[in-house]
C-alpha cells in the first residue's frame, strides 16, 4: 500500500511516516505542500498511466494551495479522484471539517495525532479502498463480458439474417424489413416497390455444370444484383433457391422498373456461361416489379403477390425481361 503525506511541517511529516512505517506501511511518500504532492501524483500517472497511491493524509492549513482547495482539485481530476483522502488538522472548526467532507475527504483526524486513532482510521480507509478497487475490477470484467456477449449476439444476428451461400440478406431479414417499410410507407403515404427475380433455366444449369458451379453462379448473380442499387434503404435478398428479391421503399413504378432493368443487365453482363439455356449463351434473369401505396386495412402480402405475378408473366412470355404491375 502506498500512502502520501502532504503537510508543510517537516516534523509532522516525519512523525506520521515513522508511525506508519512502524505499523508495517513501508511505502510512504512525503510532500511539503499541496502543489508538491500533486506533482508526485501526476508523475505516477505519467510514468505508470495510473496513480499508485492508495491513500492521502492531507493537512488543511498550508501556504499556497490549502488542503481544501487541493482536495477539490484531486476530486475533479478523473485520474486521481478515486484516491481516498484523510484530512489531518489542528483546527477545531466544525465548518472547516464540514467543508473538507463536502470537498471529498473521506475522514478527519485531529492534531496532535494519536497513534491508535491514526492506524485505526488508516486501516479502515485502506480496507475500503481495497474493496472499492476489487469492485471496480469486477465491474470492468463484467463490462468486458457484456461487451463480448453483445458482440457474440450481434454476430449471431448477422448469421441468422444472412444467406450462408451468397452472403446477402436472407428471407428472414427481408420479411422483417418488408413489414417495417410497409408500415412506414403506409404511415407516410409513400409508394413501396418490390422486384422479384428468378434465374432462367437454373435447374438446367445445375444439371449441366454441377451443384458446385451452381453455387458459384448464385454468388455471382447475388453480387451483380447488389451493384444494381445505391440507396441505403434499398435491400437485395435471396428469397429462396434461385429466386432473389429487391425491396425499394419510397420508389414509384418507373423507378422500380429502372432498378429491375439494371438488375437484368448486371446479371447478363456478368457473362456466366450457360450452355443449357435456350434463350442466351449466358445466365439471364427474369424479373417482376410491383408498386403500391399501402393503405390501412390492406394485407401486406398483396404487393408480394403482385410482384410474383409479374415475375410469372416475365418467365412465361420469354424470360430475360422485366414485367411491371402498378397499383398506386
Amino acid at each position: 500500500m502506498t500512502i502520501l503525506i502532504i503537510d508543510d511541517s517537516k516534523t509532522i511529516r516525519r512523525a506520521l511516516k515513522a508511525l506508519l512505517e512502524e505499523a508495517g506501511y513501508d511505502d510512504v511518500l512525503l510532500g511539503g505542500s499541496a502543489e508538491e504532492g500533486m506533482e508526485l501524483l501526476k508523475a505516477q500517472v505519467t510514468i505508470h498511466h495510473r496513480s499508485l497511491t492508495d491513500l492521502i493524509l492531507m493537512d488543511i492549513i498550508m501556504p499556497g494551495l490549502d488542503g481544501l482547495q487541493a482536495v477539490r482539485a484531486l476530486k475533479d481530476d478523473p485520474e486521481l479522484t478515486d484516491i481516498p483522502i484523510i484530512v489531518v488538522s489542528a483546527l477545531d472548526d466544525e465548518k472547516k471539517i464540514e467543508q473538507a467532507f463536502e470537498a471529498g475527504a473521506i475522514d478527519f483526524i485531529n492534531k496532535p495525532v494519536r497513534k491508535l486513532e491514526l492506524l485505526a482510521r488508516v486501516r479502515s480507509v485502506l480496507r475500503l479502498k481495497e474493496e472499492m478497487d476489487q469492485r471496480k475490477i469486477r465491474e470492468t470484467e463484467l463490462a468486458e463480458l457484456n461487451k463480448s456477449l453483445e458482440n457474440a449476439n450481434q454476430k449471431l444476428r448477422e448469421i441468422s439474417n444472412t444467406d450462408g451461400l451468397t452472403g446477402i440478406p436472407n428471407r428472414r431479414l427481408f420479411d422483417e424489413a418488408y413489414l417495417t417499410e410497409w408500415r412506414r410507407c403506409r404511415r407516410e403515404k409513400q409508394p413501396l416497390s418490390v422486384v422479384m427475380g428468378d434465374i432462367d433455366f437454373f435447374k438446367a444449369y445445375n444439371d449441366r455444370y454441377g451443384h458446385l458451379e451452381g453455387d458459384q453462379c448464385l454468388r455471382t448473380v447475388a453480387q451483380a444484383l447488389l451493384e444494381s442499387t445505391r440507396r441505403p434503404g434499398d435491400m437485395i435478398a435471396r428469397y429462396g433457391g434461385e429466386e432473389f428479391v429487391a425491396l425499394l421503399p419510397n420508389t414509384e413504378s418507373t423507378g422500380a422498373v429502372e432498378v429491375a432493368e439494371k438488375m437484368r443487365l448486371k446479371v447478363l453482363t456478368a457473362q456466366i456461361e450457360h450452355g443449357a439455356s435456350s434463350i442466351c449463351p449466358y445466365v439471364t434473369i427474369s424479373l417482376g416489379a410491383a408498386t403500391i401505396c399501402p393503405e390501412v386495412g390492406q394485407d401486406p402480402s398483396i404487393l408480394l403477390d403482385y410482384a410474383d405475378r409479374a415475375l410469372y408473366t416475365a418467365k412465361s412470355e420469354g424470360r430475360n425481361q422485366v414485367i411491371s404491375i402498378e397499383n398506386d
